[in-house]
């Protein structure tokens, strides 16, 4: 499994926010320097198939945010088919439950090798509170989000995906022990796009984050190599 990161350009993940792999690639050789992790998501995995993990590894670890949700069986077997393609983090939605994040810690250790750390995504950081009402959950975000990441956790989980308005409510329920991968953010000045629960990287890291997500503020800028720089040059030491 990755370590965790040991500076702060280490805490920086790049989400490669672009559909070709071409592009992509290039991409992640621009923010690698300053860059722990480059994050491979749903619409560049479908349009270009698994091939395309193993060319963004050379140029810098890959986390593969897929947010795998479905029953135990069927999730267990996509994990033992992504796991010897080389991802360093792998996500699976806490909603799938208990037996569905043991089936997939089970599969992962049975891989052979070195595998991924395994995520759960606990709310997405485009929902807020009027959209998880529609969904039929109440209470608001952070409970929903603590609920979640305790049996998250509890289940098999190595850490957890949180909005930045979570942080501080999962360091104070399940302390030091899970990873925190932390989207959601936008440095000061940036546009929050359809992003609701957000912060900058600075005080997420602050909050207790581990590593930091950060996309259209770097995939989109005139310089991506130099906008993750004054990002990861701005976290906290």
């Amino acid at each position: 499994m990755i370590p965790r990161p040991s500076g702060p350009g280490g805490r920086l993940i790049v989400a490669l926010d672009v559909p070709e792999a071409a592009r992509a690639e290039a991409l992640a050789h621009e923010v690698a320097p300053h860059a722990g992790l480059v994050k491979l998501g749903l619409e560049l995995f479908c349009a270009e198939g698994p091939g395309v993990l193993g060319r963004l590894a050379k140029a810098a670890p890959v986390f593969l945010d897929l947010k795998l949700h479905d029953i135990p069986n069927t999730v267990a077997g996509a994990v033992r088919s992504l796991a010897p393609l080389g991802t360093a983090m792998l996500t699976l939605h806490a909603g799938g439950g208990p037996a569905m994040i043991a089936a997939a810690r089970e599969a992962a250790e049975k891989a052979g090798g070195t595998r991924p750390l395994l995520l759960a995504v606990t709310v997405l950081t485009s929902l807020d509170e009027g959209a998880l009402e529609a969904t039929g959950v109440s209470g608001g975000a952070a409970a929903q989000v603590v609920r979640l990441a305790r049996m998250a956790v509890a289940s098999g989980a190595d850490g957890l995906v949180c909005s930045p308005h979570e942080i501080a409510a999962i360091r104070y329920a399940l302390g030091e022990a899970p990873c925190l991968v932390v989207p959601g953010i936008r440095p000061a000045g940036a546009a929050t796009g359809d992003q609701s629960r957000v912060a900058t990287p600075e005080e997420a890291v602050r909050d207790g984050a581990d590593w930091i997500v950060v996309g259209r503020p770097v995939s989109g800028a005139g310089n991506p190599g130099e906008a993750a720089r004054a990002i990861a040059a701005a976290l906290p030491r």
